[in-house]
């Protein structure tokens, strides 16, 4: 039940936003680090890069994703057990932009 209040709260802080935002949740209870990327909507499918970036600065997993014509966002999930402790990055690219945000696996 903890699980899908977290994925709501999550998931409706980004209902209303315009911009391009990335922001990832641990769920220690759940064993997830669940990461969002939303990007305002288009009439296309949009590709772009998910790359998970371990505290030694190396890309633990990369992957190619596609977001939907007139969809606005991209999950991407790992889980927490196994993990390096420290600070870990997740980063989207997206054309020639990119967006980042980290968090600490403690």
């Amino acid at each position: 039940m903890r699980y899908i209040v977290f994925i709501f709260l999550f998931c409706t802080s980004f209902m209303f936003a315009q911009e391009r935002s990335v922001d990832c949740i641990l769920l220690e209870d759940e064993n997830s680090i669940i990461c969002k990327y939303i990007t305002p909507h288009g009439d296309e499918p949009k590709d772009i890069t998910v790359q998970w970036i371990d505290p030694n600065n190396e890309i633990s997993r990369q992957r190619r994703m596609t977001i939907p014509a007139f969809h606005r966002s991209i999950y991407d999930y790992r889980y927490l057990q196994g993990r390096l402790k420290g600070i870990w990055t997740f980063k989207v690219i997206d054309k020639d932009e990119e967006f980042t945000t980290t968090f600490s696996v403690e």
